[in-house]
């Protein structure tokens, strides 16, 4: 992984870029809710510098909004006064967000800038790297290898059970660098909660002891993957607000900047086709978004998201040539050959620890295509010999592939079309 650039932690309110009055209330509702605690304690839960705590502090004390407690390790304990406790529950009817420090809009925008997935530079022998756990054609990897570098979005389409989700997972693997995530986005005062841990992956680093303070409103973290699938709707794209915590959370494709984001089994979503296409024409095409907060007024974003949609469907229905034309990638994932099922048959049942030889592979290719009728699906070798796992833990005992036992599966997996009597 590359060298990652450490950011300097601002050392007053004015550096960090923030209204005063939104870290002044942002420290008055942590110090309600935390208790009794120390100007480093609060510090770190704010992730701020202990200059601006200290200035903070002094702002506190004045206004009578906390009292010292005590002193601990050259720290004041502080705790907030009856002044500061009304004046919090005040605020926290307002917003609950109690958590870091939020960067600015503006510095957000740029650090998104300067991080683009569109610099990133790609690795052949990674990009191989990141497929070896599949069968893919060498053509197909140079070709998404191809998509990466452009940074931009790849349409992946072809029939069901063809490995499209599998490709599509794999592609993140493909970048070794880091990001910076902000905890938060403060816009027009609102605070807007981006990091999101079932999403962003940190990254621990080693920093010399004589390393200046780093800002810690960031996380470095791996570059984002966000996959949406069926759950996928409109609203989700536009800033969520909680009526609990009463604050904003940020929109899917804004969690993934820098990213991957998978949009899976397009045309099963919550949001139609045509909608979802509508919403992103300008922001695949100019690399921008808008977002709406209350009162109407958008703000601009970076829209620098490497977007993969996954379909069974054939784009041009439900896409018409504009909005093609702004997927500049599209690569169509068909059947495997019987050599690429037998390769994929012998890396499932080596996983799954299953015995096997080359003569069941012959049989099964032979059920599907013969006896099924059935095109040489990708997924069907992986679901078959999940169905002989399953058999050989009820059965507690291993067991080996032979023809019987693929037989047994295939009846039990496919439809029932009067096919048994010729198995």
């Amino acid at each position: 992984m590359e060298s990652v650039r450490l950011l300097p932690a601002p050392q007053s309110i004015r550096e960090t870029g923030l209204n005063r009055n939104l870290v002044e209330n942002l420290a008055v509702k942590a110090l309600f809710l935390y208790g009794d605690t120390s100007l480093s304690e609060l510090a770190e839960r704010m992730c701020l510098s202990l200059a601006v705590v200290e200035e903070i502090f002094a702002f506190l004390r004045k206004e009578q909004l906390c009292e010292v407690t005590g002193m601990a390790w050259g720290s004041h304990r502080i705790v907030a006064s009856s002044r500061g406790r009304e004046q919090a529950i005040e605020l926290l009817g307002l917003s609950q967000y109690a958590g870091p420090a939020p960067v600015p809009l503006e510095s957000y925008v740029l650090r998104v800038r300067s991080q683009s997935i569109q610099q990133t530079e790609i690795d052949a022998e990674r990009l191989v790297g990141a497929f070896r756990d599949i069968v893919i054609n060498e053509d197909v990897v140079a070709r998404i290898g191809a998509a990466v570098v452009s940074g931009t979005s790849l349409f992946l389409y072809g029939p069901s059970g063809t490995g499209k989700t599998s490709i599509s997972e794999c592609i993140p693997a493909v970048f070794d660098d880091a990001v910076w995530i902000p905890y938060a986005v403060e816009v027009d005062n609102q605070i807007i909660s981006v990091f999101d841990r079932s999403i962003h992956r940190p990254i621990t680093i080693k920093r010399p002891a004589t390393e200046e303070e780093i800002d810690t409103r960031w996380v470095l973290c791996q570059r984002p993957r966000v996959v949406a699938g069926g759950e996928l709707s409109l609203e989700m794209l536009d800033l969520q607000f909680s009526s609990t915590s009463r604050y904003y959370m940020a929109p899917l494709q804004m969690k993934a900047n820098n990213g991957v984001l998978v949009i899976d089994d397009l045309g099963r979503q919550r949001v139609r086709p045509e909608e979802l296409f509508n919403r992103w024409m300008t922001p695949l095409d100019r690399r921008v978004d808008f977002i709406s907060v209350p009162g109407g007024r958008k703000f601009e974003i970076p829209f620098d998201v490497f977007v993969i949609f996954a379909t069974n469907l054939d784009p041009s229905q439900f896409a018409d040539e504009a909005f093609l034309r702004r997927i500049p990638n599209k690569i169509m994932i068909g059947y495997a050959t019987p050599q690429q099922f037998a390769q994929i048959f012998r890396k499932t049942a080596d996983t799954l620890l299953l015995d096997y030889d080359d003569s069941t592979i012959a049989r099964l290719i032979a059920l599907i295509t013969g006896v099924f009728k059935r095109p040489l699906r990708p997924c069907y070798a992986r679901d078959i010999l999940q169905q002989i796992s399953w058999t050989a833990a009820f059965r507690k005992e291993q067991l080996r592939v032979g023809e019987k036992i693929i037989e047994a599966a295939c009846r039990n997996y496919f439809l029932s079309d009067n096919t048994s009597s010729d198995i």
